[in-house]
């Protein structure tokens, strides 16, 4: 596979690209965003200001997320020049059954949900 210039490459995109030296932030809220864009100011790094976004979009636009939800990325390495994925689509571990909920004390009773615990 060919690496690209990002400087460079060629997307068929009909949204106008951005560019920043020192950061940015994207999200539907803007109180959300200033709170990424405040997290980079003090020092925070890429993903400090995503998780400050996604707690604050709990708040501020709670019908688009929610606290456990899913979690979606791509995170630019530097030292390796790759773009990583992190596809946090929530899939539960396959050894995660009632049954062993249970023998680690923490047994759901019938008609109690998951939430309720």
């Amino acid at each position: 596979m060919e690496k690209k210039n990002v400087s460079t490459a060629k997307w068929n995109s009909r949204r106008s690209p951005v560019y920043s030296t020192t950061g940015m932030v994207a999200c539907t809220q803007p109180l959300a965003a200033s709170i990424g864009v405040r997290v980079l100011n003090e020092g925070g790094t890429a993903a400090d200001a995503a998780v400050a976004m996604a707690a604050a979009m709990n708040v501020v636009e709670p019908c688009s997320t929610g606290l456990g939800g899913d979690a979606f990325a791509l995170y630019y390495e530097a030292s390796s020049q790759q773009v990583h994925c992190m596809m946090g689509n929530g899939a539960a571990p396959e050894g995660l059954t009632f049954d062993h909920l249970d023998s680690v004390g923490i047994g759901i009773k019938e008609g109690q949900q998951p939430m309720d615990l």
